[in-house]
């Protein structure tokens, strides 16, 4: 068995999962949270084995517990004591790897790349595009190749499924060399989700990558639409940053940028606090109190007048990328959804497609708010355009991605 560990670490939290490749089965998963605060909790989940024609007999077992961690050094060791306390052993099953999710590549990474001092050092430069992220990201490169000092770690970039962007998507119509200068265009994000998406739904359609027309929506607490033609990237909704696009649980999404400049002339908001305010007191958050769309669900039902203006915005914002990426794709064959609110969310999915019936779209009303799990279709059996609802799997893409480059 090649089991490959794969991490994905966050400014004060650490996700990790064990992956054996060859049959790609999770064996075992965690997340520790609030990384030095005063208490972090912990939770280990251990998923049974079994043969590949069996019936599983026992139930994921999840162990909690929670005790102060003071850095990601620290949430290392803790991990290691959690595999070491509950399986499944580290002995036993050995990482031969480690894949590290990273947020942003810039235009340097455009393929999973194997981590040197070298790759660490331009990771930690890239900062300045990522500043939430890539120090968080670097903090569990340096402190998981400490603890797994005998196998090679690979870095896979949100960026890289993106670099197939042709120069029309990815260029901002400003100051050609100041662009240059600063490095400032279209980057895109969520790429290994995107690419996990559309090469599924290709398998479970049995119709071969390249000759379909994609959109995936990717709709988390953070969310970005993508265009994919033929397996490639072509057009996405996030940017130079993660801030870009649709609206999100706490992001604004697009904006007049001249809104900025009003801002610090009337309001006297320095760089720091509009940045703030486009990343932690806006999107659902700024229109209605509430970020996660569970609550802005009750409210509609409850009437409640912002979130329903916040579902509103919401909803026109996805109306208005779908029906521009599919004019850029010249027509689309598959829309799937992804992610926290793309596959739980049925009136989002409803609401998003209630004008696309002139692309061919068509909605099963009884599939979409079936209460299923696992990939599924949504559309009716005449619809000219498959919808799907299609749970995304970073963890297993990276692992993946990490083994191919091994």
């Amino acid at each position: 068995m090649s089991a490959i560990l794969v991490i994905n670490s966050g400014s004060s939290s650490l996700k990790y999962s064990l992956i054996d490749v060859e049959r790609e089965d999770e064996l075992a998963s965690g997340l520790i949270e609030r990384i030095g605060q005063e208490s972090s909790p912990v939770a280990h989940t251990v998923r049974p084995v079994v043969a590949a024609d069996a019936v599983p007999t026992m139930l994921d077992a999840t162990y909690r517990e929670e005790r102060p961690i003071p850095d990601h050094a620290a949430a290392f060791e803790v991990m290691r004591e959690q595999f070491a306390a509950h399986g499944p052993s580290l002995d036993a099953h050995p990482p031969v790897a480690v894949g590290h999710r990273v947020v942003h590549g810039g235009a340097r990474f455009y393929a999973p790349t194997l981590i040197d001092a070298d790759v660490e050092r331009q990771i930690g430069e890239l900062a300045v595009l990522a500043p939430l992220h890539n120090p968080a990201n670097l903090a569990g490169i340096r402190a998981a190749r400490a603890v797994f000092d005998a196998v090679p770690h690979v870095a896979v970039f949100d960026t890289a499924f993106h670099q197939t962007l042709p120069p029309a998507a990815y260029t901002y119509a400003i100051d050609a060399q100041l662009a240059a200068e600063h490095r400032v265009r279209r980057y895109g994000f969520h790429g290994t989700s995107h690419q996990y998406v559309s090469e599924a739904a290709a398998r479970f359609l049995d119709r071969p990558l390249g000759e379909l027309r994609q959109l995936v929506f990717h709709l988390g607490n953070g969310a970005s639409v993508t265009a994919i033609d033929g397996g490639r990237s072509v057009e996405t909704s996030m940017g130079l940053t993660p801030l870009e696009g649709l609206v999100m649980g706490t992001r604004s999404g697009d904006l007049d940028p001249a809104a900025l400049v009003h801002l610090s002339r009337r309001a006297g908001y320095t760089i720091d606090d509009l940045d703030t305010l486009l990343n932690t007191r806006s999107g659902l958050a700024g229109l209605a109190g509430r970020s996660d769309m569970r609550d802005i669900l009750a409210g509609v039902a409850e009437g409640d007048e912002a979130a329903v203006l916040a579902f509103d915005v919401y909803v026109h914002r996805l109306r208005a990328y779908a029906g521009a990426y599919i004019a850029q794709l010249g027509g689309v064959d598959v829309i799937s959804f992804t992610a926290g609110v793309g596959e739980n969310a049925a009136p989002v999915r409803a609401a998003a497609l209630a004008t696309l019936g002139f692309a061919g779209v068509e909605l099963d009303q009884e599939r979409n708010t079936a209460r299923e799990r696992g990939i599924r279709v949504i559309s009716t059996d005449a619809s000219r355009v498959t919808v799907l609802v299609l749970p995304t799997d970073e963890e297993l893409q990276i692992a993946r991605q990490t083994a191919e480059l091994l």
